[in-house]
């Protein structure tokens, strides 16, 4: 069993795919372990591991699934048949995810240093713009890859085509394109997807007008609370490094969950 686990981990790492191991460090059977990806579940035929009770596998599945959309390792405790608060068991779980991509849309003076704000946080960096001429690798070198097309088409590409992950809560889209033409279309790709932050930059009256484009393309406003617009945290930010910055810290606050000042919530210049 332990053979055909590992050789099913090298499929699904040589594929690209996100995948979690989960180990039992202490308990009644250290050692044992469950693989848990889209295509590596327990629940297959032959199964891909287990740590001894049906209840423990899924109660552990479920928590792994939540350790791989947020790409992180955990220690996390269970009773013998996965009971929450006890102690009779530790799990380590241990996440073999490709790095969360950041798409910034608008290659513009901003961009060059958000890309290289996100790459040192580890992003993957992904420029698209539909002006040739704009969207090169002289101008971000420091980008992963650079695209010419439409924002909107390439959120639909990522979505639709079946061998590349579909973006998830780890993942960013930073709008920078200031034109409505490029900027509504890419907002509504964007809510149609999973993808854990959206942000477009603009002045207070620029995100009005967008605002009510939005609503004509048939945004909700659910869809628009999901809309850090203007992008970025209240810091003060006037350089562009200092905006990529403020955009970066935004991207955390939202991921953790910590209450942070947002352009967003405030009123007055930006600057």
């Amino acid at each position: 069993m332990a053979g055909q686990l590992f050789s099913q981990l090298a499929t699904e790492l040589r594929a690209g795919r996100p995948v979690a191991m989960a180990t039992e460090v202490d308990g009644p059977r250290p050692g044992s372990k469950i693989l848990i990806g889209a295509s590596a579940m327990p629940t297959q035929p032959g199964g891909y591991g287990s740590l001894g009770n049906s209840d423990l596998d899924r109660v552990v599945v479920r928590d792994s699934i939540g350790c791989l959309e947020l790409g992180r390792n955990e220690i996390r405790h269970y009773g013998s048949r996965g009971e929450a608060n006890q102690q009779a068991l530790t799990v380590f779980i241990e996440v073999f995810a490709p790095p969360p991509r950041m798409l910034i849309f608008g290659a513009v003076d901003f961009t060059a240093a958000l890309a290289r704000v996100g790459s040192i946080m580890g992003y993957s960096i992904t420029v698209c713009d539909a002006r040739e001429s704009f969207a090169t690798t002289e101008r971000f070198p420091m980008a992963d890859r650079v695209v010419i097309d439409w924002p909107h088409r390439l959120l639909e590409h990522i979505e639709a085509d079946s061998r590349i992950q579909s973006l998830g809560v780890r993942d960013a889209i930073c709008i920078l394109t200031h034109d409505p033409k490029f900027d509504v279309p890419a907002v509504i790709a964007a809510f149609s997807t999973d993808v854990g932050y959206i942000g477009a930059m603009g002045s207070r009256s620029t995100q009005e007008n967008r605002q009510a484009k939005l609503i004509e393309a048939g945004a909700t406003q659910e869809d628009l609370q999901r809309l850090h617009a203007p992008i970025g945290l209240d810091l003060g930010a006037r350089t562009p490094e200092e905006v990529a910055v403020s955009i970066c810290a935004e991207i955390i606050a939202t991921h953790t969950g910590r209450n942070a000042p947002k352009l967003r919530d405030g009123s007055g210049p930006l600057h």
